[in-house]
């Protein structure tokens, strides 16, 4: 086979397998992970089942890397966010926060794809659907990675205390989802706020909780 040959069928490989990934992002969106099959992705492809099945062993192994490629930009736009090595700590908390929550804001569709896996809540043992334990090590690993700049300025705060820039890291994750989860519902507007404000007011009172903290340890 000819280079050139080789070329295109790699070039017509690489296009399938984004035409699948595109089908399934909308199948996602209108049926979720439990009601979407591979016979709805291909249909929605335009190409045959077994078209996908070349690609992707099962719907799951699709929907892991929608999220994964989702995650990696979440994390590329907070290290951009934050990557100013003069930044205060302050600061940075501050602008790795609203990275989080801008790219949520500006792409909606990525929020609901992470919480495609959410079935009214219940507990993972009773979700039909869920990932097998290596996808969802992948991307539990890719959201570690996306709450290492929030980390890094908590660390800055407060010293290496790997356990408490974790807690603090979730906690801080959890605000900016919940912020996420009542404007996406309405709410937030009906009870007369933003999400932008209100994850500002809370960073501060976050940043004025860990300095006393640390002056706290400082003078034991």
């Amino acid at each position: 086979m000819t280079q050139a040959r080789l070329a295109r069928r790699e070039s017509l490989k690489a296009y399938k397998r984004e035409a699948v990934l595109a089908a399934a992002r909308r199948v996602f969106a209108r049926a979720g992970l439990d009601g979407a099959t591979i016979r709805a992705i291909a249909q929605e492809a335009g190409i045959a089942s077994g078209t996908v099945y070349l690609h992707f062993p099962d719907k799951e192994s699709i929907y892991a890397e929608l999220l994964s490629a989702s995650l990696a930009d979440l994390h590329r736009m907070m290290r951009a966010a934050t990557r100013d090595a003069e930044m205060p700590a302050t600061e940075a908390l501050l602008a790795g926060a609203l990275a989080f929550y801008g790219f949520y804001r500006a792409r909606p569709e990525d929020l609901d794809l992470g919480l495609y896996l959410v079935h009214g809540f219940k507990p993972v043992s009773d979700r039909p659907g869920s990932l097998t334990p290596e996808l969802d090590r992948l991307l539990n690993g890719r959201l570690i990675q996306c709450l290492a700049p929030l980390g890094e300025a908590i660390g800055r705060l407060i010293g290496p205390d790997a356990e408490a820039i974790r807690r603090e890291s979730v906690d801080m994750a959890t605000l900016i989802m919940g912020c996420l989860l009542l404007e996406a519902s309405g709410r937030m507007k009906m009870l007369g706020d933003t999400g932008e404000a209100v994850l500002r007011r809370q960073v501060g009172h976050v940043v004025a909780r860990l300095a006393l903290r640390t002056g706290l340890q400082a003078r034991r």
